[in-house]
């Protein structure tokens, strides 16, 4: 068992690891829209916040040489629902036609510094 740990996503704000590698597989705790230099949130809109989370994914995946086609399944909170085809926008920018990941996509009652989305992540270190 590994620690994640990068400089290219914010610092765990909390007793959690930014990610776990167990076997082939990494899995990654709750990005939310923070800045990795500065910890603070980028952006009060669902598009900006969605676009600074998946560059947060996008830093850890490249911190164990990963891109999204690596990700396999993917857990995505909303704190608004009627987000959800703005969200869907961004972050299908992310992933490569028919490589997309499983996923499943809740809205919740709130979410940690009261953003908009968080997303984690499963990937597998193999192709």
């Amino acid at each position: 068992m590994k620690n994640v740990e990068t400089t290219a996503a914010p610092q765990a704000i909390g007793p959690y690891a930014q990610g776990k590698i167990i076997g082939d597989l990494l899995f990654s705790s709750g990005q939310i829209p923070l800045h990795p230099e500065t910890g603070e949130i980028v952006g009060t809109e669902i598009k900006e916040q969605t676009l600074r989370v998946m560059e947060n994914i996008k830093g850890i995946l490249a911190s164990e040489e990963l891109s999204f086609d690596h990700i396999i399944k993917t857990t995505c909170f909303l704190s608004d629902m009627n987000d959800f085809a703005a969200f869907n926008e961004v972050y299908g920018q992310y992933l490569s036609e028919g490589k997309v990941p499983a996923r499943s996509c809740v809205e919740v009652a709130r979410l940690p510094k009261d953003v908009c989305v968080e997303v984690e992540f499963i990937a597998t270190l193999n192709q």
